[in-house]
Formats: C-alpha cells, structure tokens, sequence
C-alpha cells in the first residue's frame, strides 16, 4: 500500500487519444528528450531494469537521499509525539498533532510542486531538504510554545511536495524505459522499508538520546540528504519551454489540474491511486482495533505494519517477473484486490487472519509501484513537477481524510464495521476504474515503449 508520507505521483498532459501528446498552450512539450546523466548500456531485456539502474551512481544518490528521508520522516513522527505527549500529557493533543502532517500537502501540492518545472530539479531538491533541516532543528529548541511547534511541523512537511515532484521528473532524466520503472519502483519499496525501520528504531532511538536529541539528529539528515544530491547529481538546466516567455509560477501551477485532469489515462491513474484513502484505513484505526480484539501496542503495530510488509513482498515480483504489457494492463484487477480482503472485517477475523489479510491487501497495492511509472512515463517532461504534486498531495489528502473519517466513525460503529464499508467502497471504486482502464493500458503500454 502507499503509507502515508510515502512520497507520491506524477505530471500530466493534456487531451489526447491517440498515443501522442496534444499540447497545451501555456506549457509546452520540448521538442527533444532529456538527455540521460551519462550513457547507459543497451537494454536487451526488460528484467534486467534493476540490475541497470543500480549502476548509475546518479540514481544511487537520489535512491539514498529518498531512504533517509523517509526513515527521517516516521522517526520525526514518532519523537515529536512524544515531545507532545510529554508536555500535555493528552492523547488527543497527540494524535492531533500527528494528523496535523496530512494537511500540508491541500497548500504545497497546488502551490509549491511547480517549482520543479521552474528551477533546475536538482537544486528544488537541495533547498528542499535544507529548509526541513532548519524547520526540524528548530523544533529541538527547549521551552517552545505548543501552537510553535505545530507551526514548525506543518511547514517542515510542505517542502516534502517540491522535493518529491523534483526528485520523481529528474528521475525521467537520470533513467528511461524500463530502467526508470525499476527505479522508481526501488523507491517506492524504499518508502515502505523506511516506514517500517523509522517506526521500528525510533521509539529505541528516543530513549537512548532523549526526544530532543533526536529531533535534533533529524534534522541533520536532511542536511545529509542534501549533500548526497549535492554530491551524487550532477546540475542540469531548468525544463525549457517553447513559449517565447518563461511562464510563472502561478501559471504552471494553474496547468497542474488540467495536465492531470483532461487526458483519461493520467486522471484514471491518478483516481486508481486516491483509491489508497480507502485500504488504508485499518492503518488509521489500528489502535482502537488492537484494543477491540484485548491486545495492546504490539498489536496495533503489527496492523499497521503489515501491508507495508506485503507492498515489499509484492512489488519486486510484479515489476520484475510481470511483463510490462501484461502488468500494466494487470492495474484495475490489482486495485480491487487491494479493498476486497477488508470486506472479510464483516467476518470479525481473529489477528493472524488480519494480518494475514492485510498482507495481501498490501500486494496488491504494490500496483501503486506500476501506476506511479506508468503515469511519468505517460507525460511531457514540461509540467511533469506540478501534476506530481497535485497527484502525490491528492493522495495524502485522501489518505489523511480516510483515516479522519474512519476515526470519526469507529467512535459509533466499531472498527470492524468500518473497515468493511472501507473495503466496499474501495473495491466498488476499482471496479469503476478498471474497465476504462482496460481500455486505455494498451496507449499507455505504446507511450511506456515509446520512452525506452
């Protein structure tokens, strides 16, 4: 599944229907491709994607600042709740705060994506991880008033939007075809690995240093994560347009939902990955859940843990052993069965048959890995920074308001009702999506080809 702050989507281009681009007036497509950072061998076989990409010390770089980012980002979740806690002694103030961090993307997916069609990507990604590392740092100072703190956390999350939308367009660059696939599918799985280890050491890190040290040290990695880019990614101009004048920032930002918007394959993409606010629900309510069934932290964590696990487990066989026609053409079916296993919550399972459900719920949202490609590679270079962020800010959006709303509900109806209508919705959703999209696969398929 796609965890919440797992980083997100793509650009987009406008009306077509045909395989090719019809360009809007505003932001045009360059009539060249991106040059790659350096010459890559000859690709003779789609799977051997991985074993290319990793030899692009390029990729490498971005593959290791993506890591300590989003490790970074669960372990900065874990201490400052704990900083909370420990100054209001309330649950409530805590888990508000928490919930706080799904609201930024509704400001910086809008505004702030288009930067990366505006600036060289490389240096939105810089400027990016060292605005975090001041927010972050200034969050350790002692004695801050609690809405300070709130402040400091709602803005470090908002340059998570540019860098993302910067990091997936100069990914384009540094990989094509099927070694960009395989690219941004390792990222996608390292999201996945960095929630599980940030969940997993934090707590352990917290009480070896003290909640504020390690707000601190996080902060550091983010200046960490801007020398490796600094280091590791070579400069490249900003995205050229035709237009005789440079466009703005408010007139890229305007483009972003109609890129998305009027071409069906990217909104369909884009409408089968908001899919995630539904089976991501027993996420949100794992605590409560644990407690329905008499078990504690462990349990809740084992929750929420699972479907990360299962992304992992399902990710690298669909992108390496799955053709790319028949994986791409696999999206819709994989989307319902990512929602149908929470309709067994009608059934009230004991804990090893949620766990086991939500493992295979998590594998068949690995599709969100193939999505995410399919969606760059089905878009113009010009553009491709603020439809990513419009897609990846629409997706934490939905994901922040499933939890919301399911977390609202449970105080009525139970969690096991919950997850069940979370599940229905999900799955009746994919079934909507899915045969439009057995439509439009083969086009996007021809565009993917047409990358390589």
């Amino acid at each position: 599944m796609h965890n919440p702050r797992s980083g997100g989507f793509s650009h987009g281009i406008p009306r077509q229907s045909d395989g090719r681009h019809e360009q809007l007036p505003t932001i045009d497509t360059p009539t060249h491709a991106d040059p790659p950072a350096a010459p890559e061998p000859p690709r003779t076989d789609w799977r051997s994607g991985y074993r290319d990409v990793l030899r692009n010390g390029e990729f490498r770089a971005l593959w290791l600042s993506h890591a300590l980012s989003m490790t970074s980002n669960y372990l900065l979740n874990i201490a400052v709740a704990v900083l909370v806690y420990q100054r209001t002694d309330s649950a409530l103030v805590t888990g508000l705060t928490l919930a706080l961090t799904f609201l930024p993307p509704l400001v910086a997916g809008p505004l702030l994506s288009g930067l990366a069609d505006l600036f060289p990507r490389r240096r939105v990604m810089i400027v990016s991880d060292v605005v975090r590392a001041v927010l972050v740092i200034a969050m350790s100072i002692p004695g801050l008033p609690l809405p300070v703190i709130w402040l400091l956390l709602f803005c470090s999350v908002m340059p998570t939007i540019p860098f993302g939308a910067a990091r997936a367009a100069l990914l384009t660059q540094i990989t094509q075809g099927e070694r960009f696939v395989a690219g941004s599918t390792l990222i996608n799985i390292t999201s996945q690995v960095g929630s599980l280890v940030g969940l997993a050491v934090g707590g352990l890190v917290i009480s070896l240093l003290d909640v504020r040290p390690t707000v601190f040290c996080n902060g550091l990695t983010f200046l960490l994560s801007a020398t490796i880019v600094t280091l590791g990614v070579r400069p490249r101009p900003a995205p050229e347009s035709q237009d005789a004048e440079r466009p703005t920032l408010w007139q890229i930002t305007r483009q972003g939902p109609r890129l998305v918007f009027t071409d069906p394959r990217l909104r369909t993409l884009a409408l089968l990955a908001w899919l995630a606010g539904c089976y991501i629900v027993p996420y949100g309510v794992a605590t409560p859940m644990a407690a329905e069934i008499g078990g504690g932290p462990a349990t809740a964590g084992m929750i929420m843990a699972s479907p990360a696990i299962g992304a992992i487990i399902g990710g690298f066989p669909l992108t390496r052993l799955v053709p790319p026609p028949l994986r791409t053409h696999l999206l819709g079916l994989l989307a319902i069965l990512a929602s149908l296993p929470l309709t067994v919550w009608i059934l009230k399972p004991p804990l090893w048959a949620m766990v086991l459900l939500l493992v295979v719920s998590g594998m068949a949202a690995s599709y969100q890995f193939v999505a995410n490609a399919t969606f760059v590679l089905c878009a113009p270079s010009t553009g491709r920074g603020v439809a990513f962020g419009l897609v990846a800010a629409g997706l934490q959006v939905a994901q922040g308001i499933g939890i919301a709303v399911a977390s609202f509900l449970v105080e009525h109806v139970g969690t096991h009702l919950v997850v069940t209508l979370a599940g229905l919705i999900g799955t009746l959703g994919a079934v909507a999506l899915a045969f439009p999209w057995s439509r439009l696969s083969a086009g996007a398929v021809d565009m993917m080809h047409g990358a390589d």
